[in-house]
């Protein structure tokens, strides 16, 4: 399996992600390496990738009041390579969410689906390493930055009553990012990733902002066969406290930090097709404000890469 098919796997999985956008349950990771790896981001021409991922969230207390979202997203990568440098990538999700509210002793279930926020996000290589024999080019640095549409549903309604805002599909805000990622080919058969990304998260029509947030991530690849790879990736979140209205009123059930290990396996079906699976577990957090418990994120994926 060439190193492409191997980085697709090793990067630190969004991720978004679906994409890593700002919502309710976050995602940590790297959408872009998870789906095209470090030279599909380097190729030209165009490239897709599918991902359907479910995850939950619990908020409140354990007792009489509290709130559960569980999501399943699908999203569709478009990415086209004007050149070995330069890149633009176009993800857009749709979201199937359940928010559960349980408050003295009544239990009431909201149901919704609908398009996400659509992402445009550009990368460009910044700085290699010089060409190596034994691996080609043994170290790449890029920048990204990108913005999270406000087109997507924030406005869904039931019986004339707006739903629920962790039960909108999209967040109804224009938020901005940007980051570094790299890599670094320790051989033929391994490789390290490495990246981070600020979210500056902005307003909707209805006075909620979700928490501005920092991903970390890195992970370590390696070729466990002529089709299958294996990956262990560690993926860090924190965010800020959601506010609630225009008058800066903090959701006191949200914010903090969150530390994932998530392992990962690819396949090579071959004539440019690659299955990706992963779960994404939470072992420690920091500063959670109030009450949360953040649940695992499943993810499975499919990537096509056209020959040029």
């Amino acid at each position: 399996m060439n190193k492409f098919w191997l980085s697709s796997f090793a990067t630190l999985g969004a991720a978004v992600a679906p994409p890593v956008v700002a919502c309710s349950i976050c995602r940590c990771g790297d959408p872009t390496f998870n789906a095209l790896g470090q030279e599909g981001i380097a190729q030209t021409g165009l490239r897709l990738a599918l991902d359907w991922d479910t995850t939950g969230k619990s908020q409140g207390t354990a007792d009489d009041e509290r709130s559960e979202v569980e999501e399943t997203r699908t999203t569709l990568l478009v990415a086209y390579g004007f050149s070995e440098r330069f890149n633009v990538y176009v993800r857009v999700p749709y979201s199937d969410r359940e928010l559960t509210e349980i408050e003295d002793g009544e239990t009431e279930r909201v149901q919704h689906s609908g398009l996400g926020d659509p992402e445009i996000q550009a990368q460009a290589r910044v700085w290699s390493s010089g060409f190596d024999g034994a691996v080609g080019l043994r170290s790449s640095v890029y920048l990204t930055a990108g913005v999270k549409t406000d087109w997507g549903q924030n406005d869904a309604e039931r019986n004339g009553e707006r739903l629920d805002e962790h039960v909108q599909p999209g967040t109804g805000s224009v938020d901005w990012f940007a980051g570094l990622s790299g890599s670094y080919l320790l051989d033929r058969g391994s490789t390290l990733f490495a990246s981070a990304q600020y979210r500056l998260t902005g307003r909707n029509d209805h006075g909620y902002r979700y928490g501005r947030t920092t991903l970390l991530n890195v992970a370590y690849e390696r070729k466990l066969s002529t089709r299958w790879d294996g990956v262990l990736e560690v993926n860090w979140r924190e965010a800020g406290r959601d506010e609630v209205d225009r008058e800066g009123t903090l959701d006191p059930d949200t914010g903090g930090s969150i530390l994932y290990v998530t392992p990962r396996l690819l396949f090579d079906v071959g004539d440019g097709w690659v299955l990706r699976a992963s779960a994404q577990l939470p072992v420690a957090e920091s500063g959670l404000h109030g009450h949360q418990d953040e649940k695992t994120v499943v993810n499975v994926g499919v990537t096509r890469l056209f020959a040029r």
